[in-house]
This record gives structure tokens, sequence and C-alpha cells, in this order.
């Protein structure tokens, strides 16, 4: 029984009942119905419209609220000409091709805006490849042409990094993911060792906070357990495939995001491993472009 019912059994009938009986300042009974119809569709408006987390303004670091991380839809666009309308709230974008107009627009739209800077290499054709010295310069990557960097010498890339992430903020990125930042893992021409690159890591994350970035790790799956804690969100390349996801959880168990994708398989066979652990994913083509099919919302 309704609880506005109880106690109210020989009561007056009340105004909203009264209206629907004999109509309302002369109108006529159903005239009320329509009205009061079209006044509870628009308080289902206004209630919808008042429960989507609200974008922060430009020059704040993004927040992620708890209650939407398993609702996000991303893109992740490296490559090729930005397509603005697709139907996704987050977009993963290289700072140096996307314009500041771009980012404007894609604000327009209430999107999430993420900044993938490379961190723990550089690519001879990086605009500011020449700043790093040739002391921190190590083993050049085979697949992808770019030369690890020695993250120890903090005080040596730490400028370059910093600008990196200034001209994030500067084009209006709200958060900043690193990727490359798994150099002990790699033949890097440097001892790296698994304590070396945490505390680059968690380095990078206050940096990135201190220019009022968000912080997201880009693979790097050892650390994730150690490294949930400094970071708001992660960015992570065929778990399902590599029967990784669990490794993640740190972060989903956080009520933090995780952006996850791959690139081979039908999304009817991996989105019910990967939304099932809580994880917003989607197919894409190695490449980066524009294509994506999204897993449904749970």
């Amino acid at each position: 029984m309704p609880a506005y019912r109880l106690g109210r059994r020989n009561a007056a009938p009340r105004p909203a009942e009264l209206a629907m009986r004999i109509g309302l300042g002369g109108r006529p009974a159903r005239a009320v119905r329509r009205a009061l119809s079209a006044g509870l569709a628009l308080a289902l408006v206004v209630t919808v419209a008042a429960c989507r987390p609200d974008l922060p303004p430009p020059g704040a670091p993004t927040s992620w609220p708890t209650t939407a991380t398993r609702s996000w839809q991303w893109q992740w666009q490296l490559h090729g000409v930005l397509d603005p309308a697709v139907e996704a709230d987050v977009f993963v974008l290289d700072p140096i091709t996307t314009t500041a107009a771009q980012t404007a627009q894609l604000r327009s739209r209430d999107r999430r805006l993420i900044c993938q800077v490379y961190v723990g290499s550089v690519h001879p054709d990086d605009p500011d490849a020449s700043r790093y010295p040739p002391q921190v310069l190590g083993a050049t990557a085979a697949r992808t042409g770019r030369i690890w960097l020695d993250v120890r010498q903090w005080d040596i890339v730490r400028p370059v990094l910093a600008d990196r992430f200034r001209l994030c903020r500067g084009k209006g990125f709200g958060a900043v993911v690193l990727a490359d930042a798994d150099g002990y893992q790699q033949r890097s021409g440097f001892p790296l060792d698994f304590d070396h690159q945490l505390q680059f890591n968690r380095r990078l994350a206050a940096l990135a906070r201190s220019l009022d970035l968000s912080p997201g790790l880009l693979g790097d799956l050892p650390q994730v357990a150690a490294l949930a804690p400094d970071f708001d969100f992660a960015v992570n390349e065929e778990c399902v495939r590599l029967t990784q996801c669990d490794k993640l959880l740190p972060f989903a168990e956080a009520g933090k995001p995780v952006f996850h994708v791959e690139y081979a398989g039908v999304t009817t066979d991996f989105c019910v491993t990967s939304v099932g652990y809580g994880f917003a994913s989607i197919r894409k083509n190695r490449t980066l472009d524009a294509w994506r099919l999204p897993c449904p919302s749970p």
C-alpha cells in the first residue's frame, strides 16, 4: 500500500485527486491529466540529467565518479582523421596531432579527454626528441622504432615530460595516460628493475596531479597492485586474449575505470569476460584509427 494513503481513509481528496475528478481551473479532467503527464515527463528528464556525472571545467583534472565506472563508453584513436561524432564518453587521443579546436569541440559535447604520453621512450621524430641528452638514450625497440629512456635519471627526463603534460593541459585535456611505463620489462639498454620503474611511475602520477591532470596507467600489469592507489584509471590491451584481466582487479575493486581493448575476436565472446570484471571494453584495429566496436554497457 502506498505510504501516502496510511491514515487517510476518511480524509478529503487531495488537490491532485480532486483535479483529476473535476478538472482544475475550469479545464476538463482529460486536459489536466495531459498536463500532469507532461509535468511528470519533464521531471523524469531533469532527474536523468541530474544523474550524469558533471564534467570539470577546463583547467581541472578529469573526475571519474565511481557510480559510472561500469557504464563508460570509450574511444582510442591515435591515427587517421579524428571522428568527433563517435558515441563515446571518453576519448584517448594523441596530444601532437589533436588540436585545441578539436578538444574544445569534444568538451562542448561533455566528452572526457585523455592525453596519451610516452613517458619511458622517445621517437626520433618527436618534436622534443633533441631535448634528451645521449646519456639517457638506450636501445631502440625493433617494432616501434622508439628509443628507451633511462628513467632512473629523473632530474633529466622530468622537465621534458612536464612540458609534454603541460601541452596536454594547454590543449584542454583533463587526464593523461602513461605509455611505455614498463621499460624494466624490456631490453632497454639499462639495468632497470622493478623498484626503479615503480618509483618513476609514482613520480609521474604526482607530476600529473601537480599540473591538474588525472593520471592513468597503460599496461605494466605486474605493478598494478602497487600502483592502483596512485592512479585514477587504467588502459589495457588484450587482457582477455592473454588471460590477464584478473591483474586489473585492484582498479575495478576500487571503483576506478579500466578501459580495455581487444584487437581480435568478436565482442560476443570477449565482452562476457571483460564486462564481467567491470571493464569498459571495445574492439579496435591495431592501427587505432577511428573504427571501433563497443561492448554493451551493463
